[in-house]
């Protein structure tokens, strides 16, 4: 049970990273999806935001990756989009980061795919 624990504070410190890597460049509505209870997922948490440009995203995704880095020691196992910038995901394995554009996260609807899963909205 121990592991279970630990891997759970270690998913909950990457999403603290994630949204203050969020917050430094002023990402937009930001919502973290608990996952965890929900079968077949692919991770325990989606933290889900979006920006006004592509070098909004952009920053947004960089500075994520930058402060999970620093704060927790780790980078993305992948990380996508970064050439149009319209939708960027960082996987961090036990956490999935999305990163849209406004009207693309708008036309996509991901938070609503799980409509069954505790969701979190972030405030500044």
């Amino acid at each position: 049970m121990a592991g279970k624990t630990l891997k759970k504070d270690i998913s909950i410190e990457l999403v603290e990273a994630i949204v203050k890597g969020v917050l430094e460049k002023k990402g937009e509505e930001i919502v973290s999806i608990h996952l965890e209870k929900i079968h077949s997922t692919v991770c325990d948490y989606f933290v889900i935001c979006h920006g006004n440009s592509r070098t909004h995203t952009t920053a947004i995704a960089e500075s994520v990756e930058e402060e999970v880095n620093k704060i927790c020691g780790v980078k993305p196992a992948r990380r996508e989009g970064y050439v149009n910038g319209e939708w960027l995901l960082l996987d961090y394995l036990d956490v999935v980061v999305h990163v849209f554009q406004e009207p693309v996260r708008r036309h996509y609807q991901v938070e609503d795919l799980w409509a069954d899963a505790p969701v979190c909205r972030i405030q500044e």
